[in-house]
Parts: C-alpha cells; sequence; structure tokens
C-alpha cells in the first residue's frame, strides 16, 4: 500500500524546487563590460579608400575649402607677437579690432560700452602674414572656440591689471588702457580711455571667456561685479573685420612706455 503522506511531502519538495528555479531564471541578469576591442581603419590612406565616402565627402570639402581660401584683405607686412616686448603689431590689431566690433554688440544689448579689451599673448597661434589675407588666416591665428566676455571691474581691479603686466612682462593684447613704468619698475599715468583710473569708477573691460574664468593667473577677472557673454568668437571677430577693411593697418602706438 502506498504511503501517500510521504508522497504528498515528495511532491511539495519538488514543486518548491521547481518554483526556486523560475524564480531565479526569471529573475534581472546584471550585464558589465569587461573589455572593449577596436580596430582603427583609415579611409584616407591609398588602398583604403571608400569611392562612396570620398564621393560624398568631396563637394563639402571643396566648398569649405573655397570659403577659407577667399581673399578677405590685404596685410601690408608680417604682424608677429614677438614684435616687442611689452606689445606687440598683432596683439594691438587684435585688442582694437575685439574693442570696436565687441561694442557693436555690447552698446546694442547693454546700452553700455566696452573701455578696456585684454587678451592674452598666449591665445594667438600664429603670425598675420604678408599678403593676402583669409578666412582661413584666422582660423590658424585663433584655432579654439573662446567667445567674448565683458566684465565690469572696478578701477582698483584695472591697477591689479597694470600690475600683472609688469610683473608677467609678456606682450597681451591690450585696448583703451595706456600706463607708464617708471625706473623703479613702479606704474604711473595710467589712463583708461585717456583719463586717469578712478577706483571706485566702474569699467567694462573686454576679454575672452577663459581669461573671465581666471586663466592665465588674471584672477583679478574673478572679482567682477558683472559679467555678459556677447556669445561672438574672437575668430569671427576677425573675420567680420577682415571683410569689411581692404588694407589691415599696421599698429604702432604706444600703449606701455618705459622710462
Amino acid at each position: 500500500m502506498v504511503n501517500l503522506k510521504k508522497y504528498n511531502d515528495v511532491s511539495k519538495l519538488f514543486v518548491i524546487f521547481l518554483t526556486f528555479l523560475f524564480v531565479v531564471s526569471c529573475s534581472k541578469q546584471n550585464y558589465y563590460i569587461t573589455k572593449i576591442e577596436g580596430k582603427q581603419i583609415p579611409i584616407t590612406e591609398k588602398g583604403n579608400q571608400v569611392p562612396q565616402i570620398e564621393n560624398f565627402i568631396k563637394p563639402y570639402r571643396e566648398r569649405i575649402n573655397k570659403d577659407l581660401d577667399s581673399v578677405l584683405a590685404y596685410c601690408p607686412e608680417t604682424l608677429d607677437k614677438s614684435s616687442g616686448k611689452w606689445q606687440s603689431t598683432i596683439g594691438n590689431l587684435m585688442a582694437d579690432v575685439t574693442l570696436n566690433k565687441g561694442n557693436v554688440v555690447f552698446e546694442m544689448r547693454e546700452k553700455k560700452k566696452i573701455d578696456i579689451c585684454l587678451l592674452n599673448s598666449g591665445g594667438i597661434r600664429a603670425i598675420l602674414p604678408k599678403g593676402n589675407v583669409t578666412a582661413r588666416t584666422a582660423f590658424e591665428i585663433m584655432p579654439f572656440e573662446n567667445s567674448l566676455v565683458v566684465i565690469a571691474l572696478k578701477g582698483e581691479q584695472i591697477l591689479e591689471i597694470v600690475d600683472y603686466f609688469i610683473a608677467e612682462k609678456k606682450p597681451h593684447p591690450l585696448s583703451g588702457l595706456t600706463f607708464t613704468i617708471d625706473k623703479n619698475n613702479l606704474p604711473k599715468n595710467i589712463l583708461v580711455q585717456g583719463k586717469p583710473v578712478q577706483k571706485d569708477t566702474l569699467y567694462y573691460v573686454g576679454t575672452n571667456d577663459y581669461l573671465a574664468n581666471g586663466g592665465d593667473n588674471m584672477n583679478f577677472f574673478k572679482k567682477g561685479i558683472m559679467k555678459y557673454d556677447l556669445n561672438y568668437k574672437l575668430r569671427n571677430i576677425l573675420i567680420d573685420y577682415f571683410k569689411e577693411v581692404d588694407t589691415i593697418p599696421v599698429l604702432k602706438d604706444v600703449r606701455i612706455m618705459v622710462e
């Protein structure tokens, strides 16, 4: 005679076991990447070109090259950032152009005027060569995506800018601010737009977004009262300027004088 109680117990255990397997098999599995492999397939080397890709890209490449190489202006002599100790011909040009072109946007948006423009010499990555000037020239000079920012600074920070110049001894592009370094290596005759700087006066200084955040140890910009991002790339400022002029001026006026 079959022991039904024992059979039922075995059946229950079997059902529980099957249920456990079902639950485990249906539970969410976590997968992790343990290895990534890749292979570079050059398509520009001889023998590896894909005709379909080349045919697709060609008209775009030709159009871009045409736009970049179109003559916009003429430069009568090479402008180089190493042309002077305290200032340079290309630096003077870039600072003046940035101030003037930036002012058009700043006055229209904020009804205010930029008093000073300060950029960094290290941001200039190429010369402006004698001869025809193109959009490609602007890309070579300013290959980065820096845009124009205006910072409202008190006169005290303008004095810090002057001290920074004396300490750095680099020809950073400067416009709207002039001063003299005396025999004791101290500044005097500090003028903003031809007027003596006043400590409590608010001045609007144009610079790039990198320096505006304290880049190149220009920490005085961090003390700004207001910040205005004009969303105007410095490279585009140059290109727009090149389109407007026939011959680029060579600016050799003295902005930092030394006794």
